[in-house]
């Protein structure tokens, strides 16, 4: 239980206190009313005495009364009905709160930090009303009259006649059988005649006289003159009086009993009203002139006809105030009554005085003497009567049944609640004599007798009698001094079951509660205290059952080991008990207390039932705020209710939401929990939404927020953004450039403020989530934002527009009418802005209207609020709110300080700065393919528009793929289709040509300048040609833009950007970009290898050496589902700065190159150097093509797109890291030497190969164009059209060596040494030869050496046989060379040199002639290289017999 201000020492003493009775007259009750009070309220504050009082005990001892407590009460001829008391006792809790600053306790148990209200005096003002409203019964006297004052007035015309009048009625309610009600102690009562004088107004000597003769009459021990009213209540109170009543009166508001018992008001039943209240005019009828006093027949005031506390029956049909909407007047309402009412206004402290002189006169005189006398009386009286019957009785009993009496268990005695004894019998008078032994204190006595009684009444089977005297004699146990023996609580817990079970008595049970709880509190038996609250809680009564089961709940915490959670399920249900009783503070205070307890510890649903009730409770105190958190948890918790629950939380929630909203429209608006919003997911885009394909016409890709966000994507762009900067910038990226963010996410850099463009719409959008499993539906839903014009930045005029409603015409609001988000559903809002101002923008968050799609349903018997109607997908209840948008920023981590500490960096994607009117640029692509062929070449269209009122320039495209795509030369003569071609809707241009010339070739020139391929060049940016270099607004341009399919089968993302500036100097943004994504699904058609040879033929039309030949194999590896039916080889094009191909050396007379799935054509062509003077004459860029025909139409290989694409896949080829030698070597003469050798053996030949493919579509026939190119670098090393895969290197072991070092090898590989010198034998390849006439055969052989390098180079010729091996002599054993052995030649740069030998064979045969071993070296290097001649062909000599 709960601490109390009192103990349980003075409690039990203050609650039975000796009771006297008041009968006054109406002229004295009257001068009483003056005060605003009655007589017995006048009395009440000085009844108390503070000094201790004497008195005798039967034995004459002196007894010690310590506080002693009197109570005067007006005569009540009607016992109070048990609904007036409840009513009383639910308004006086009521009436008590928890004051508003009172500091709680905390407590900490465990994890638990508890805030718990000490005290509770709420549960103090009940026990104390209910003690003293309880209505006296036989079977105890501690309540009964002792005595009676008849008070009459000085000013009466007979006050002696009055006070037998009095008297007289004081008798005839006594001893007249009419009247059962009050009780009266014993039937001689004390009469104390009280004469009261107003001084201010009556005759003091008239008064004293009268006086004189009552003490004639009663004696002056049984008369007092009381004199009051010493001043005027009009006369300006210049003296602040204290006013000792209001403290009594306050205490249960003007519900408190003495309220009711004081004099004349009547008790209204008005059938018509709903409510019945009791009149509340009682206090001072007079005053007001309300009220009506009604005499009776004898000229006295009938107000002791009805107890004040009796209603009439019909004003509480169900006798039952405990339902939840009965006890309608809540404090407030009754407290305005009582308001300005001053009591004790005639009254000085004089008078103060008097009234206490005359309590402790009437004390000391009357009431002690009269009680000791009677305690003495009853004494003797049963002294005598145990000497004659009773002793005869009980010693014939002791004699049959032994000495002690056996305890019957209370289940074995009859129902005998019913036995009445006669007001004389014996066993009443131990009864009242205990009583009054206890009301003075006398507990030893008092307990003795309460003993003797408790065994009589037993032994009489008196259950009621019996249970009356357990629980005193406990109390008197408990209380005796000096505790001579232990509290005896069996007796309690006998009387409380047999109050309970046998009596059918919960009033007599629930005091016995209340007094053996405190007892066994203030033992710190809490255990036992809360098991007896928590028995006596039951269905009767809501408002004992919710205080008993609190205090039980405050017995379970105080416990030595606190039960915290116990503490809370019982606070649970004395807040549910509370609610019931209608004690909604109460119940709301029970349910805050104990989610202390549920609260984050994961009782989700304990937690959702306790803010549930204290959102529905607050909403009927009006605390509207604490109801919308309340119910603001339930749904922002991860809820595990059920839908329909939840659905009845969140309508609940709207409907309290909207009546807050009521009260303060015109406040801010209110922070909404629903739905969540993942503000780090919010995305912000600037710009137009992407327009969708019309038809052929399809709009360039750009950003959209339905893209994903890729890093390596958006790597890819930020380096092509870069590029195409740095080639802007000529060469350096710019210090203030960031890459263009046009989409704003939690991956982007926020850290600046983003730009955006005026008239171009802001998208921002919102992540949300719905946690409940009920529909959400969001209407009206926008940005809230504020917005700072340009123009107005200044210290003093900063316009801050705070609302959306606030400017449309700065920036303009999207606004989405319905939003729905099914249950659990995360789902994207996007809104939009458009800004039509310069300025600053700040995006707050989003404001909506909330509410659900309504469902008739009712929950666990929650019926839905009022308020609630049905319709479509309509709401059901919607309120306004709004929810911000607060991106935390990246962690900081680069500073010590911030990796020590936690700092988050800014995000400032919702802070765009509005800047001026920029370019924006539109890009279509007509007949753009979605898949090709290898190498296959199709012609489309681009159409660039500009779609902003400010002209644009500088237009470019930038892409890591280059050699996918062209806009045709920088010159009009190569762009232009030539007639023929746009016939056959070629995208080449072609010439036809006469069918003489099909085998030589056509050649032409070009430069790769012209083709955007220079020196230093990027070939990645390309820029656009635009017709006067300027886009105006609402201008369009077509360009052609030719296409050729990678080189690899496959799904292929190129990316384009597009870059451009606007025209006015020094823009906040530099440049715009707008990107695209092409997506292209390439399959197989050709595959080109292609290897070139040294020829070994002497023959040249100029005489000079250093033909090649150049082999080309073509292989169909195209499979059918592309629905190609064949490849028509259509022309072979050479282009290279040195070199070109001169004819077709193909043996076949098939000149149609056909080659069906799976087939593979061989060619070889013959090529040639350029001519000298040509070569002389080209710049370094120049490059010359040839061209081969293999049927009547030539491509011109030199013009747009053949070229573009052939300088393209040459310049991937250029950009391919070169391996630089290194220049740290010692021998660097060497190094020349090598390098000079390893010339020898490059070659730049560029082989393109143009072909046709004839493809059937839906039963028509389509031609395709294609080229591939193969780049000849090395002689005899094959080359290829398509990139070959690398094969994945083999493991190798580890190996722990320490490197040397490395460095490049210096020794020239054997392929380059056989091509520093070319070496040809001339010889007839059979020879007859006579042997049978000369044995020895001569043959002449021309050895023809061509040096192939740009240096002198000194040779060495020797013909001996290497014998390395038995083979080798089978072979050359049969032939010698003749003559010398050894040559030592020197060969000019590029030299032809013929040396002549003979070779001489001794039988017929086949031999090979290629024995001589050449060894050469450049002319100034000392180290002689042997050229082997492994690649050259064998020499094979015929000799035959003849």
């Amino acid at each position: 239980m709960a601490q109390c201000v009192q103990s349980v020492q003075e409690l039990i003493p203050d609650s039975f206190v000796p009771c006297v009775a008041a009968l006054c007259s109406d002229e004295a009750e009257r001068l009483t009313r003056r005060n605003h009070l009655s007589f017995a309220e006048l009395l009440k504050p000085f009844s108390r005495f503070t000094s201790e009082v004497h008195m005798r005990d039967p034995n004459n001892q002196l007894h010690i009364i310590k506080n002693l407590k009197i109570t005067v009460s007006n005569i009540i001829t009607q016992p109070p009905q048990p609904g007036a008391i409840r009513k009383l006792l639910s308004d006086v809790v009521s009436a008590s709160q928890p004051a508003e600053g009172l500091v709680a306790n905390v407590i900490t148990v465990g994890d638990y930090d508890l805030n718990i209200s000490a005290t509770t005096p709420w549960f103090e003002s009940y026990r104390e009303t209910f003690l003293q409203s309880m209505p006296a019964s036989d079977h105890e006297f501690l309540n009964h009259y002792l005595a009676c004052m008849l008070v009459a007035s000085s000013s009466e015309a007979e006050p002696v006649e009055q006070f037998s009048k009095l008297s007289q009625e004081q008798h005839r309610i006594q001893h007249n059988s009419d009247y059962s009600y009050p009780k009266w102690f014993i039937p001689n009562t004390l009469k104390y005649y009280v004469l009261l004088h107003d001084v201010s107004a009556g005759d003091e000597q008239r008064a004293d006289s009268i006086y004189e003769e009552m003490k004639q009459k009663y004696g002056t021990q049984g008369c007092y003159l009381l004199k009051i009213n010493s001043r005027t209540s009009n006369r300006a109170s210049d003296e602040q009086i204290p006013d000792p009543w209001s403290q009594y009166l306050q205490k249960n508001s003007i519900q408190n009993q003495e309220s009711y018992e004081d004099g004349p008001f009547t008790i209204t039943s008005n059938k018509n009203s709903d409510s019945n209240l009791l009149s509340l005019d009682g206090l001072d009828n007079e005053v007001k002139g309300k009220g009506k006093i009604c005499f009776s027949v004898d000229g006295l005031p009938n107000n002791f006809r009805a107890h004040s506390l009796q209603l009439d029956q019909s004003s509480d049909p169900s006798n039952s105030f405990d339902g939840p909407d009965h006890t309608k007047p809540s404090s407030h309402e009754t407290k305005k009554i009582n308001t300005g009412i001053i009591h004790g206004a005639c009254l000085t402290l004089t008078d103060h005085d008097r009234i206490r002189q005359f309590i402790q006169e009437f004390t000391f005189r009357g009431l002690l003497p009269h009680i000791e006398k009677t305690i003495r009386q009853l004494n003797d009286q049963l002294i005598s009567r145990k000497g004659l019957s009773r002793s005869l009785f009980s010693a014939t009993k002791k004699w049959f049944s032994g000495s002690k009496v056996p305890e019957k268990s209370i289940n074995e005695l009859k129902n005998t609640s019913g036995l009445q004894y006669p007001p004389e019998a014996p066993e009443l008078q131990i009864r009242k004599m205990a009583d009054l032994c206890f009301l003075v204190q006398h507990y030893d006595l008092a307990y003795s007798c309460y003993h003797t009684a408790k065994k009589d009444f037993l032994n009489d089977q008196a259950m009621l009698y019996a249970a009356g005297a357990l629980e005193m004699a406990a109390v008197s146990a408990f209380l005796q001094p000096g505790a001579p023996r232990p509290y005896p609580a069996h007796y309690m817990d006998t009387a409380i079951q047999t109050y309970r079970d046998i009596c059918k008595n919960m009033v007599l049970a629930e005091r016995c509660v209340l007094l053996s709880a405190e007892i066994l509190k203030s033992q710190s038996k809490y255990s036992e205290a809360a098991a007896l609250l928590i028995r006596l809680t039951s269905e009767d009564s809501d408002l004992r059952s919710a205080l008993l089961l609190e205090q039980a709940a405050h017995c379970f915490i105080n416990m030595k080991n606190p039960m915290v959670r116990k503490y809370a399920f019982h606070m649970i249900l004395a807040g549910h008990r509370f609610s019931k009783a209608g004690q909604k503070k109460h119940a709301l205070r029970c349910y805050c207390q104990a989610m202390q307890v549920y609260k984050g510890k994961g009782w989700s649903l304990a937690e959702d039932h306790i803010n549930f009730t204290i959102g529905r409770q607050s909403y009927t105190l009006r605390q509207l705020d604490n109801a919308v958190s309340a119910f603001r948890h339930i749904l922002i918790n991860e809820s595990k209710q059920s839908a329909a629950q939840q659905g009845a939380f969140l309508r609940e929630y709207l409907y309290v939401y909207k009546n807050v909203s009521h009260l303060s429209p015109d406040g801010p608006l209110p922070q909404l929990p629903l739905p969540y919003i993942n503000s780090s997911a919010t995305r912000v885009f600037f710009g137009h939404d992407r327009r969708p394909a019309d038809g052929e016409k399809q709009a360039a890709t750009h950003i959209s927020l339905d893209q994903e966000y890729d890093s390596e994507s958006s790597q890819q762009w930020r380096e092509l953004e870069e590029q195409v900067v740095a080639v802007v910038n000529k060469g350096i990226i710019p210090s203030n450039f960031h890459p263009t963010q046009y989409c704003l996410s939690s991956y982007s850099d926020n850290s600046r403020f983003p730009l955006a463009v005026v008239e171009e719409p802001i998208t921002v959008e919102v992540a949300f989530r719905n946690p409940l499993k009920v529909p959400l539906l969001l209407t009206d839903l926008s940005l809230l934002w504020k917005f700072q014009p340009k123009h107005f930045i200044g210290k003093d005029n900063e316009e801050s527009k705070e609302l959306v409603t606030g400017e449309p015409e700065m920036i303009g609001t999207e606004v989405i009418s319905e939003f729905l988000i099914n249950s659990e559903e995360s789902k994207v809002a996007r809104l939009k802005l458009f800004p039509h101002h310069v300025g600053e923008l700040h995006i707050l968050g989003v404001v909506y209207n909330l509410g659900t799609i309504q469902g008739s349903v009712t929950v666990d018997g929650i019926g839905g609020l009022p308020g609630c109607h049905t319709g479509k997908h309509s709401l059901n209840m919607s309120v306004r709110g709004r929810q911000d948008l607060e991106i935390q920023g990246p962690r900081l981590n680069n500073t010590k300080e911030e990796k020590t500490s936690i700092k988050y960096g800014p995000d400032r994607r919702l802070d765009p700065i509005i800047t001026e009117e920029m370019p924006l640029l539109e890009v279509f692509f007509i007949h753009f393919p979605t898949g090709l062929l290898c190498g296959e070449i199709q012609k489309a269209y681009v159409e660039f528009v500009n779609v902003s009122k400010c002209p644009l320039t500088g237009l470019k495209v930038v892409s890591k793929r280059p050699e996918f795509f062209t806009f045709g030369g920088n010159t009009a003569v190569l762009t232009p289709l030539s007639p023929s071609a746009s016939e056959n809707c070629s995208a080449y241009k072609t010439v036809v040509t006469d069918s003489t010339s099909v085998c030589t070739a056509l050649i032409s020139a070009a430069s790769s300048v012209d083709f955007g391929i220079g020196i230093g060049s990027q070939p990645e940016v390309i820029p656009v040609p635009l017709p006067d270099a300027v886009l105006l607004p609402g201008a369009s341009v077509q360009l052609p833009m030719w296409l050729r399919g990678p080189d690899e089968e496959g799904v292929h993302e190129i990316n384009f950007l597009f870059y451009y500036e606007s025209v006015k100097k020094k823009p906040k943004i530099q440049h715009r970009i707008l990107r695209h994504t092409a997506i292209i699904c390439t399959s197989r058609s050709l595959n080109v290898r292609a290897t070139v040879y040294r020829s070994n033929s002497l023959e040249d039309e100029e005489g000079r050496g250093g033909n090649m030949l150049v082999f080309v194999d073509v292989e169909n590896i195209n499979t059918s589902e592309a629905g190609v039916k064949e490849f028509h080889i259509v022309q072979v094009s050479s282009s290279s700065k040195h070199w070109m191909l001169q004819k077709s050396v193909n043996l076949s007379e098939n000149k149609d190159a056909k080659l069906a799935s799976r087939e593979k054509g061989k060619f070889c062509f013959k090529a040639v150097r350029c001519k000298e003077k040509e070569a002389a004459t080209q710049s370094s860029e120049k490059y010359t093509f040839a061209d081969i025909l293999f049927g009547n139409e030539q491509i011109i290989s030199s013009a747009s797109p053949c070229a573009d694409f052939f300088y393209r896949s040459l310049s991937s080829e250029l950009k391919k890291p070169q391996t630089q030698p290194s220049a740290h070597t010692e021998k660097q003469s060497l190094e020349d030497a090598v390098r000079l050798i390893r010339k020898c053996s490059e070659v730049d030949l560029n082989i393109v190969i143009l072909w046709k493919a004839y493809v059937v579509e839906d039963s028509k026939q389509l031609i395709l164009e294609g080229q591939h190119h193969v780049i000849l670098n090395t002689i005899g090393k094959e080359a290829f059209s398509y990139p070959q895969k690398q094969e994945p290197p083999e493991m190798e072991l580890l190996k722990f060596v320490r490197p040397e070092n490395t460095t490049v090898s210096s020794r020239p590989s054997v392929e380059q040494l056989s091509s520093l010198i070319k070496m040809s034998l001339h010889y007839p390849e059979s020879f007859n030869h006579p042997f049978h006439q000369k044995s020895l055969c001569l043959v002449p052989v021309t050895l023809l050496l061509s040096n192939c390098s740009k240096a002198d180079v000194d040779v060495i010729v020797d013909l001996r046989h290497k014998t390395t091996s038995p083979e080798a002599l089978e072979i050359h054993g049969s032939f010698t060379w003749l003559g010398q052995t050894q040559y030592k030649l020197q060969l000019k740069s590029q030299e032809i040199h013929s040396l002549q030998l003979k070779a001489c064979f001794v039988h017929t045969g086949v031999y090979n002639l290629g024995t001589p071993r050449v060894f050469a070296k450049l002319s100034d290097q000392v180290t002689v290289f042997e050229t082997s001649q492994q690649n050259s062909m064998p020499a094979l000599i015929i000799i035959n017999n003849v």
